[in-house]
């Protein structure tokens, strides 16, 4: 009873019911901050009004959290990351304010539906893909924590791009976000700081016989917070992402008018505004690699601008800083910052370089994401050193002062000190990323054990030997709140009716549904919810691909970047095999299957674009033939973002995770369909290989090369493609059938690409060399979906075991083990 009457009070801000006081400060948002008639207000006012009211609950916690930080001398983390793929806010505020109830009461009592009002909201794709989505899980549960942190980005004007399907090829058009506004932000005019780029570096003697430089003649872009409000669950905590959008230094050049020049007077504030426009420009050309480039300081610059303002209200010398300061790097876009804090140290605050080295190590730490050598990002010397020709100075000092360490350690060994080199002495010197972030940090952490034992053995092996116990492992997480609690409400209403609801907290506690995973009572509410769950996904396919698929098949499903190394292709193969099974064999009793297909490609992809042109065009020829007979369909959901994969995650009964062994550094996909149900068939790559530990080898279905057979392969190549294809009739009548043109109306050309690709001897992603074993793990999975009652077992047994995979507890690793932050 106590503890209902303080959610009451807390939630009650101007008394009456909750229900009651919802529906009039909404119509009071309806008609204050919009100024709209609330009789003839629509489903868009409603969420608006909906979200200026809760901003103003969460912003009074806000403030009392921003004042304890103070009181209690709390060291503060900074998680610096260019993505925060944050989708849509209302249903996960409403969640964890404990307000959703009340909130759902309030609108049906003013005739609105809640699901219609969420439906309003545009998702903030603020990111591309599991980077992203993988830092606002963080921000839930570094609030949920506690934790003393704040989230550091750009508040892109567009986000990753909107994708249509026009005669099956990807065509993008411009995500406007914000072309209605937002509710969910604070614009911080008082918090405004100038960003240099360009300009000259000048060093003279200071008056104190000090060899000092200055970086002038610059051209300045100003950038100005947008903070959004992050709450953690039923804690009154409440934190902030605060991303930085670009503004003119001044609003128009006035000199310009004075010569009649009225374009030129507005063309300097367009261009300084370009900055945070876009999420990833094309960096295929000059002026896109320039752009993103910028970006990446804008934000580094604007950051550690901010950070030092925070710290310097209680400290008068920078003695304390990295005691004081944590700062993450997902991944290496924001390890500008490290000559940045250099920078600032010595030439602003006028720090000698070894007191400003020690700071800057001991402030930084490092998330690699990749195992892709090709995506280890680097910038030429002459374009780093045109926009920020102070920072190349800087990390030309860096790099040598470590080359000399090194010279020490392994005296003679040129290859070795070529290779771990910052500057990188190819045809165009460049500046490798990656290589400065492990230098300029005190801890280096991969995303999976299988990720980070690559990354000490293969990746960056001479840096592991050179800093021992640098290198460490923090296993990717996903938040159950929004990915169980709020994405699938039937599921996670039957676990706590079962267990309670501590998980939502303490995900281990899902250990206790073992127990239950052979009642045929507590199955068949599992299976009713599933159900569900596939008839809502049957009616968004029904809607936005007009076909009709069966909720009681198989919702086989591979939603995720569209890239060559996770294989959408290999699913697409399979996909024809199944067909052309079917076709050939109409009686048997094969096991009827819905593919599902999302993901967006990367706009100068072509391979990845024409790979989504196939997977459409196999659905167009097997949707559309009698023969099948409602035992496959083919389906790729165009546009995928947070709340479409809200809508197919809940859905899914098996979860495709079937990238190279060796390329994916974890995946997050993978954790968020198993804590839905699904079954995965996968690699043993990624964190695919923690998910077998976690879950059992009997509960999941594992195919293909290890990592270490598929760098041999890559090395050796002891059996081709072409042998594959010749040995194996079923390979054969599959490639046959793209060859001929099958899918392609008779035109042999369009997808000669892709058959070619599959046939070449150096294939890196060797897809024929798993094709065999795929086929073989996909008949023992359609096998075992028609026996329910053990497919179910196994479903319960997934979600169950799913506890590791929470990003509370990958979080109170970094804060432990990375940030020194004490965690409760």
């Amino acid at each position: 009873m106590a503890a209902n009457k303080k959610k009451k009070e807390q939630l009650c801000t101007f008394g009456e019911t909750t229900a009651e006081n919802f529906r009039k400060t909404t119509m009071h948002h309806i008609m204050s901050f919009q100024g709209r008639d609330p009789q003839r207000a629509g489903d868009r006012d409603i969420y608006k009004a909906m979200g200026y009211a809760l901003r103003d609950i969460l912003v009074e916690k806000w403030i009392k959290t921003q004042k304890s930080f103070y009181t209690k001398k709390q060291k503060r983390v900074y998680y610096l990351s260019l993505e925060f793929l944050v989708g849509r806010s209302l249903g996960n505020t409403l969640i964890n304010l404990g307000l959703f109830d009340e909130a759902a009461l309030a609108l049906k009592q003013m005739g609105y539906d809640m699901e219609n009002i969420r439906e309003a909201e545009e998702d903030a794709a603020l990111g591309n893909g599991g980077l992203g989505r993988l830092a606002a899980c963080f921000m839930d549960s570094i609030a949920t924590l506690k934790i003393p942190a704040y989230g550091y980005g750009i508040r892109y004007e567009y986000g990753l791009f909107y994708q249509k399907l026009i005669d099956g090829y990807q065509t993008e058009t411009p995500d406007n976000w914000l072309r209605y506004g937002t509710p969910w932000e604070y614009e911080r005019t008082r918090s405004v700081f100038p960003v240099h780029f360009y300009g000259r570096v000048n060093s003279y003697i200071d008056d104190k016989g000090c060899y000092r430089t200055e970086w002038i003649d610059t051209e300045d872009v100003m950038a100005m917070a947008c903070d959004m409000l992050v709450p953690g669950y039923k804690n009154d905590h409440v934190i902030n992402m605060r991303l930085w959008t670009a503004k003119a230094s001044r609003e128009l050049d006035l000199s310009y008018f004075n010569v009649g020049d009225y374009i030129g007077a507005v063309q300097s504030k367009v261009q300084s505004e370009t900055i945070s426009k876009v999420l990833y420009p094309a960096d295929v050309v000059t002026k896109g690699k320039e752009l993103r480039l910028k970006q990446q300081y804008f934000f580094v610059a604007a950051t550690f601008q901010d950070i030092f303002r925070r710290f310097k209200k209680k400290n008068d010398t920078f003695d304390n800083f990295s005691d004081e300061v944590a700062v993450q790097l997902n991944d290496t876009h924001p390890a500008i910052a490290i000559p940045e804090l250099m920078r600032l140290l010595l030439d602003e605050e006028g720090l000698g370089w070894e007191k400003a080295w020690h700071i800057c190590v001991n402030t930084f730490a490092y998330t690699n994401h990749t195992l892709m050598p090709e995506a280890l990002e680097t910038w030429s010397v002459d374009l780093l050193g045109r926009v920020l020709p102070r920072h190349l100075e800087i990390i030309y000092e860096i790099n040598q002062r470590f080359l000399d360490q090194l010279q020490t350690s392994y005296p003679g060994d040129q290859n070795r000190l070529r290779y771990m080199s910052i500057i990188g002495e190819g045809a165009v010197k460049t500046v490798r990323m990656a290589h400065l972030a492990i230098v300029g940090s005190h801890s280096v952490n991969g995303v999976a054990e299988l990720h980070t034992h690559l990354l000490k053995t293969r990746i960056f092996k001479d840096f592991h030997e050179f800093y021992p116990g640098k290198f460490n492992c923090k296993t990717n997480g996903i938040t159950q709140r929004r990915w169980l609690l709020k994405a699938n409400p039937d599921l996670a209403a039957l676990i706590n009716n079962t267990i309670g609801e501590e998980w939502i907290v303490d995900l281990d506690q899902l250990r206790k549904l073992e127990t239950k995973s052979e009642d045929k009572q507590f199955q068949k509410q599992w299976r009713q919810a599933k159900r569900a769950n596939k008839v809502e996904l049957a009616k968004t396919i029904q809607e936005t691909c007009q076909v009709t698929v069966d909720p009681d098949s198989m919702f086989d499903v591979q939603v995720k970047r569209i890239h060559e190394y996770k294989r959408q292709l290999l699913n697409a193969l399979h996909a024809i095999a199944l067909y052309q099974h079917i076709i050939s064999s109409p009686e048997e009793n094969i096991t009827p299957r819905t593919i599902i297909f999302a993901g967006k490609a990367a706009p100068s992809y072509w391979k990845a674009k024409l790979i989504i042109k196939l997977i459409t065009a196999i659905g167009d020829v097997v949707n559309n033939d009698p023969r099948v007979n409602g035992k496959l369909n083919v389906i790729f959901l165009p546009n995928y973002n947070v709340s479409l994969a809200e809508i197919i995650m809940p859905a899914a009964d098996l979860s495709e995770q079937i990238s190279t062994a060796g390329t994916e550094a974890s995946g997050t996909g993978n954790m968020k369909f198993s804590l839905n149900g699904a079954l995965t068939i996968g690699t043993l790559d990624g964190a695919n290989v923690e998910i077998l530990e976690e879950v059992g080898e009997e509960n999941i279905f594992i195919f293909g090369l290890t990592a270490e057979q598929a760098e041999y392969e890559k090395m050796h190549c002891s059996h081709t493609p072409y042998d594959i294809y010749e040995g194996n009739p079923v390979i054969r009548q599959v490639i046959d059938s793209i060859r001929a043109g099958s899918f392609s109306n008779g035109d042999t050309e369009l997808f000669k690409p892709i058959v070619d690709g599959l046939l070449d001897k150096y294939d890196p992603y060797l897809l024929m060399l798993d094709f065999e074993d795929y086929l073989r793990c996909q008949d023992e999975v359609g096998r075992a979906y028609q026996d329910q009652q053990t497919w179910t077992k196994k479903a319960i047994l997934n979600v169950a075991r799913m506890g590791k995979f929470s990003s509370d507890r990958t979080i109170k690793e970094y804060a432990r083990e990375i940030w020194g932050v004490d965690v409760d």
